[in-house]
């Protein structure tokens, strides 16, 4: 799964096993090893991260401050999931 980038321990990266049709735009969250059963958040139009689940069970605390992060960083996502999968839609 391409990596992202890193917060401390945790590793955002795409999940390549997409479905047809592929999904708005979003990263996978998970500590150490991914997994295809972990944390999703989608990023929105405006660049703001939106929380679909929290399957990894990252504390409130942190996945607060992860999120933060890919707002930050969240041109930077979109732009690596264009080159990844051709095209770019959103969940809102």
């Amino acid at each position: 799964m391409p990596q992202i980038f890193k917060i401390g321990s945790y590793v955002v990266y795409f999940w390549m096993n997409e479905n047809d049709p592929l999904e708005p735009v979003y990263v996978h969250v998970s500590e150490g090893i991914p997994s295809s059963n972990a944390t999703k958040i989608w990023i929105t139009k405006t660049g703001k991260s939106l929380l679909c689940n929290n399957n990894s069970k990252i504390p409130d605390r942190k996945l607060k401050y992860i999120q933060g992060i890919v707002e930050a960083r969240s041109g930077e996502i979109i732009q690596k999931w264009y080159r990844t999968f051709g095209k770019v839609d959103y969940y809102c």
